[in-house]
This record gives structure tokens, C-alpha cells and sequence, in this order.
């Protein structure tokens, strides 16, 4: 096992079998590559739609001034466009899904935009949620710091989504689309 920063995703060395001998063949590459950006866009949307779940619950049950902080739009609408954020970053990790289940050529596009888009949500959303919980969402006692990780490791993996972005716009300005 190697250390990581999230303890909850062990990574490990690929061992065995003959030295020098190939363990799959380098035509499969983009075919894992765009699986695993699939797999993770989706991943993504679900660690930042329980970070969404916990600052939605933690924002109806904490007062100040004598209402849920909840009511207030500091609070209200950045929330808001956390759910607005996710809910396009499931669409387009569920299309890139159909996309790969079906053999559809658009698959490796489709996967670098949900990666891209869902990486993205998942980190905004984890922050929006550490901020309305006023910062306790960072401490060790708080599953919001975990889930943090985890998006932020999500959106390092492979590509950024500037880079990401990058090859999509070389895509369709390519003549690809």
C-alpha cells in the first residue's frame, strides 16, 4: 500500500507476472482512460451531493437571529447553484455512461466533459458546504473534510479540467463533432 492523502482510497503497485512482459496491450489506454473519467465524473457527483446534503440539513437546523440560517440568501443561493451545478454534471456524466455502454464514438469527449464539469461541482460543492457549516466542516470530528479530499483528488486525477476543456475545444474546433 502506498500513503495517500485520502486514507479512504488505498492505492497500491501492480505486481507480478514476468518482468518486461506486457500486462495489456496500449490500443486499450483510451478505452480505460475514458472509463475511468467516466467512473469518476460519477463518483464526483455523488461526494458532492452529500456535501450538498449536509450543509442543506446543517442550514435548516442552525439559527441566528432568530431564524435557519437557511433563509437567508448568503446562504440560500449559493446552495442553490451548487444543486444547479451537480444536477448538469450528472446529465453529462450519465450521457458519457449511455455513451460507453453503447459504443458511442462521442464516449472519450462526453467522459473529458463530465470529468471536467463534475470534478469541478464536486470541489465547489465541498467548500460551499465547509462554508455554511462556518468552517467546522474542515475539522478532523466532520466527514466534510473526507468528502473534500476526495473531490479534490478527483479533479487532480489524470487531467485538469482546464486541460480537459483544452482537448474538447480542439475537438469540436477540429471538426471532430
Amino acid at each position: 500500500m502506498l500513503q495517500t492523502n485520502d486514507e479512504t482510497r488505498p492505492l497500491g503497485v501492480v505486481s507480478g507476472g514476468e518482468a518486461g512482459r506486457k500486462l495489456a496491450s496500449s490500443e486499450l489506454l483510451p478505452q480505460i482512460r475514458t472509463r475511468s473519467l467516466t467512473a469518476l465524473s460519477l463518483e464526483a457527483c455523488g461526494v458532492g451531493s452529500r456535501a450538498l446534503e449536509l450543509a442543506v440539513e446543517y442550514a435548516k437546523e442552525r439559527e441566528q437571529f432568530g431564524k435557519p440560517i437557511g433563509t437567508y440568501q448568503a446562504i440560500s443561493h449559493p446552495l442553490a447553484t451548487t444543486l444547479m451545478e451537480l444536477e448538469l454534471g450528472r446529465s453529462l456524466a450519465l450521457f458519457a455512461a449511455w455513451c460507453i455502454a453503447e459504443d458511442d464514438p462521442r464516449a472519450p469527449i462526453a467522459a473529458a466533459a463530465a470529468k471536467s464539469l463534475c470534478a469541478d461541482a464536486a470541489v465547489a460543492a465541498c467548500e460551499r458546504s465547509i462554508q455554511v457549516h462556518g468552517g467546522i466542516g474542515f475539522t478532523w470530528e466532520h466527514v466534510l473534510h473526507r468528502l473534500y479530499k476526495r473531490a479534490l483528488w478527483i479533479q487532480a486525477w489524470e487531467a485538469s479540467g482546464a486541460q480537459l476543456r483544452s482537448e474538447i475545444a480542439d475537438h469540436l474546433l477540429g471538426g471532430g463533432a
